[in-house]
């Protein structure tokens, strides 16, 4: 709800009740002036003692709280800036002794005249924004029996009206601030749900450009790796194999050098273009640092993730570097986002001629077989799910395989197998 719309009901509530509470009292004064009833100079003064006591709550309120500020009753209520309060801080000392001086007063012109006892509507609202709910229903039926009580002392008879009157207000005034209650904390969850959800679309747009981004990013270095690379590579071979056959005094031959030289230059400049679009996350350190910095930054309720090396690490193209990354990411990420898990650990194993990654969650798991619920949990997230970590996979000869089943976890694992060494230093 538009904190606006609360400021111009908090006034026009503040109103209502000035008003209600102003005309009751004057109420009293007038009848008491026209009946020419022997206690009237003590009416009028009671009742103006009364009036200046709220009146000075009235200003003390309206100096301690900015227009549209938020002011909690106590710690069991919403912050409600539109309940009617009127006074100083509810639920402080000194709301309470006012709110007690008000009574009195109004006790004492109880006993003076009879009409003010319709003062008693007004009371029972401020009693209930004032006082705890615990204190404040006491309140309200100790209000409503003193009311009673001046009906059947001044008038010296019973009738089911002395008896319906207080007792019907004070149910209406008790239903109206708790079900204003309610309606307010129905309209504060669904301004903080807006809330959040301008929030999360605003991240999920930064989330895709990021995504975007990156995603570019790799496949340009993908193709440069995949084909200037491989290309000049390629040349550069030729080359030094033309410059081995020809005799050594040839007159092709500084030129043959100087080809594979440039071809050499050309390759390293190729190379550091895909260096600087690999993900950040590798840009500093190596694979395991950058799994390892996964591990630390993912956060859940009541979810541990680790991360364990077996074996000896190797260098490895960047291609698998970031596969393995990628799936990773997107493995813990529907770890986090669908497992309910609490435990995840990320192995990074190097074997003679393969390294593989397994991604192992302890959580609700899910059934593979199952092609719906499969792909809500895996393949719903934009193109990080199963179907594109298994094309990753494939694309550099690897395999993905999943073992789940509900109630007993997820288990993730790639392999991709090594690159010939001498060949991958030749590329």
């Amino acid at each position: 709800m538009d904190s606006r719309s609360h400021t111009h009901v908090t006034a026009a509530l503040r109103l209502c009740l000035h008003a209600l509470l102003a005309g009751l009292l004057a109420l009293v004064v007038v009848r008491a002036v026209g009946e020419g009833a022997a206690d009237t100079a003590a009416v009028v003064a009671v009742t103006l003692l009364t009036a200046a006591l709220y009146a000075a709550g009235a200003v003390r309120s309206s100096a301690v709280q900015p227009k549209g500020s938020v002011q909690p009753k106590n710690s069991a209520r919403p912050k409600d800036p539109a309940r009617p309060g009127i006074s100083v801080q509810p639920g402080t000392r000194a709301g309470a002794w006012w709110l007690g001086g008000l009574w009195v007063l109004w006790a004492a012109l109880l006993v003076l005249s009879p009409d003010a006892l319709w003062v008693a509507f007004p009371l029972y609202f401020l009693q209930l924004h004032f006082l705890p709910m615990r204190w404040a229903l006491p309140a309200v039926v100790v209000t409503a029996a003193a009311a009673i009580t001046s009906f059947v002392v001044h008038r010296q008879e019973i009738e089911p009206g002395a008896f319906i009157g207080p007792l019907i207000g004070a149910a209406v005034a008790v239903a109206t601030v708790l079900g204003y209650d309610a309606l307010f904390r129905e309209s504060e969850r669904r301004r903080e749900l807006i809330v959040e959800l301008v929030a999360t679309r605003a991240d999920l747009a930064e989330a895709e450009r990021t995504a975007g981004t990156l995603a570019e990013r790799e496949r340009l270095a993908r193709e440069i790796h995949d084909t200037l690379a491989q290309g000049l590579s390629s040349i550069q071979l030729l080359l030094r194999a033309a410059e081995r056959s020809l005799p050594e005094n040839a007159p092709a031959t500084p030129h043959v050098r100087a080809a594979r030289e440039a071809a050499q230059a050309n390759l390293a400049e190729a190379r550091s273009f895909v260096r600087a679009l690999t993900p950040p996350d590798l840009e500093h350190g190596s694979l395991a640092a950058a799994l390892e910095r996964l591990c630390a930054r993912t956060t859940a309720p009541e979810l541990t993730v680790r991360f364990a090396v077996s074996g000896t690490p190797v260098e490895l193209p960047t291609p698998y570097e970031v596969a393995l990354l990628r799936t990773a990411q997107s493995a813990l990420a529907n770890t986090v986002r669908h497992a309910e898990a609490r435990r995840a650990e990320i192995t990074l194993s190097f074997m003679d001629t393969s390294v593989a990654l397994d991604v192992v969650d302890d959580g609700r798991g899910f059934d593979p077989s199952g092609a719906p619920v499969h792909e809500r949990a895996t393949g719903g997230d934009g193109g990080f799910g199963l179907p594109a970590m298994r094309a990753r996979a494939g694309s550099l000869g690897g395999a993905l395989s999943v073992e789940s089943a509900p109630g007993q976890g997820t288990a993730v694992a790639l392999t991709l197998p090594l690159p010939d060494t001498e060949g991958e230093r030749a590329a």
